[in-house]
């Protein structure tokens, strides 16, 4: 799988002049954990987060501090500008979905923008990534047999899949084709992994 088959697209995208009340508007109102900042040619130049427009607005109840020494504090930055995260890391399109979930794991973020060329196109998110993996068993099934077909014909293989894992029989038992098949069905959203007749064989006798 590619991040271009499953980003969500098109992406709900601010300015580095939106206001950061704006901006948590939009975060709460779409049930989103960021948003890709863009220019006016809808070039990348940064992310704002949830973190990015909680930090340093929540004030301290004055009732908890009566009796306590305060100072009055700065005022926040107004502007996404002055706030978002940048440089940002943003995968292409073609990113193999693989890596785009180790990078959000290892780098601990839960949006990763998506480009073609310096434009914005699109936004992975770990709810997309989630998404997958719920895909219905059934669902998965009907893409593999879509896929396999245009490329050997109807009724040659059987396709089954159980908990994300595809099982592919082929009529004509082909080696060749076989590979080609594993490599489809991959792509298939929510597949997690694919079991041919041949590549069985060959873990038995391993």
């Amino acid at each position: 799988m590619r991040a271009k088959d499953v980003m969500t697209s098109p992406v709900i995208t601010v300015s580095p002049a939106t206001p950061v009340k704006a901006a948590a508007a939009l975060l709460a109102a779409h049930g989103l954990t960021a948003l890709p900042v863009v220019d006016d040619d809808e070039r990348l130049v940064g992310i704002v987060s949830e973190a990015d427009v909680v930090r340093d607005r929540i004030p301290p109840d004055p009732r908890t501090r009566l009796y306590r020494d305060t100072s009055p504090s700065s005022p926040a930055p107004p502007t996404v500008g002055e706030v978002m995260t940048t440089p940002v890391s943003a995968v292409p399109a073609g990113a193999d979905l693989a890596d785009v979930a180790s990078m959000m794991l290892s780098e601990g973020i839960r949006s990763v923008p998506v480009v073609g060329g310096p434009r914005l196109v699109g936004i992975v998110t770990r709810r997309d990534l989630v998404r997958v993996l719920a895909r219905d068993d059934a669902a998965i099934a009907a893409d593999v047999r879509h896929r396999l077909e245009i490329y050997g014909g109807f009724d040659r293989w059987t396709v089954r899949v159980e908990h994300g894992v595809v099982t592919i029989e082929d009529e004509f038992d082909d080696p060749s084709d076989q590979r080609v098949a594993r490599t489809l069905a991959l792509a298939v959203p929510g597949a997690q992994d694919v079991r041919t007749p041949a590549r069985q064989l060959a873990e038995g006798r391993s």
